[in-house]
């Protein structure tokens, strides 16, 4: 028997109008969803893409617990069973699109399914959604950079001075846990400095100055740093 392929599919950051058309194809036409939760219709994800593809409501969905955690034994133990519950899929001839949130290729927990899967030696690939820092300058009516700037994309749960002195634009993905250190690294800086939190969700807000950030902002929070 043929085996399934594995399609790692980019949803975009939240706005169920800005999944591809190749997203909602691919959700249309595989026979497993993947969803990263303890319970896929409560994942963040499959809220999102059921506004655009309705059907995915009566799809096989594999639900694929993908905790938060920096420890690394944890970390290994929680990719392996995932690898595993989809290639189980994959092994039955299956077709699995793997919905995450934004592009699959930047700071996904998806990529360590699919380079395990890919190992294993089962067809994978790779499908683009939109970036949420994209998404987020769109909200905010501005370029990301123009001419010869530089942008650089920071993840802001790790140390993140030294990045912060670099030239350009600066994005600061996954800030929501150290909200109030990266508040006051942003309140010393000559810079100007936007937030979006929940780009293109419910509960959508936009913070324009480092003191209008609220220190309890989420998880779903990108930070804008350009240059003056």
């Amino acid at each position: 028997m043929e085996k399934g392929t594995l399609y790692g599919v980019g949803i975009g950051p939240g706005d169920p109008e800005l999944l591809t058309l190749k997203a909602v194809r691919l959700i249309r036409e595989a026979q497993v969803i993947a969803l990263p939760g303890k319970e896929a219709k409560e994942t963040v994800a499959y809220q999102i893409a059921v506004q655009a593809v309705p059907e995915l409501e009566n799809k096989h969905l594999l639900a694929v617990a993908m905790p938060m955690t920096k420890d690394k034994k944890e970390l290994e133990e929680n990719h392996r069973k995932a690898a595993e519950a989809v290639e189980r899929e994959l092994e039955q001839g299956k077709d699995v699109a793997f919905l995450t949130l934004g592009d699959p290729t930047v700071y996904s927990t998806y990529l360590y399914v699919h380079k395990r899967v890919q190992a294993d030696g089962y067809p994978t690939r790779i499908v683009s959604g939109v970036t949420s820092f994209c998404a987020a300058s769109a909200e905010l009516e501005i370029g990301l950079v123009e001419n010869s700037q530089q942008l650089h994309v920071i993840p802001a749960s790790y140390q993140i001075e030294d990045a912060l002195k670099l030239p350009g634009t600066k994005v600061l993905m996954k800030a929501g846990r150290k909200m109030k250190q990266v508040k006051k690294l942003l309140g010393q800086m000559d810079a100007e400095v936007l937030m979006v939190e929940n780009c293109g969700m419910e509960g959508q807000r936009i913070c324009r100055g480092a003191e209008e950030i609220p220190e309890s902002a989420g998880y779903y929070s990108l930070i804008v740093v350009k240059e003056k």
